[in-house]
């Protein structure tokens, strides 16, 4: 997901997709324990979906223009 995109979400939506971000996270780091995880970039690139959406959130809440 694009910073662009997140934008436009609103914050309620965002906090709802970190949620379910954070919960696949658990997921994935489970089968990653398991040696079952195929995918590994999957882990680093739902952290860095995560860390978009928190910096959007906080740049709304220090009065980004963004």
């Amino acid at each position: 997901m694009t910073a662009q995109e997140i934008r436009k979400l609103s914050n309620e939506e965002i906090l709802e997709k970190i949620k379910n971000g954070k919960n696949e996270l658990l997921n994935i780091r489970m089968q990653n324990a398991r040696g079952s995880l195929e995918k590994t970039h999957q882990m680093s690139l739902l952290k860095k979906d995560i860390a978009r959406m928190m910096t959007i959130l906080k740049e709304r809440d220090m009065g980004g223009n963004e």
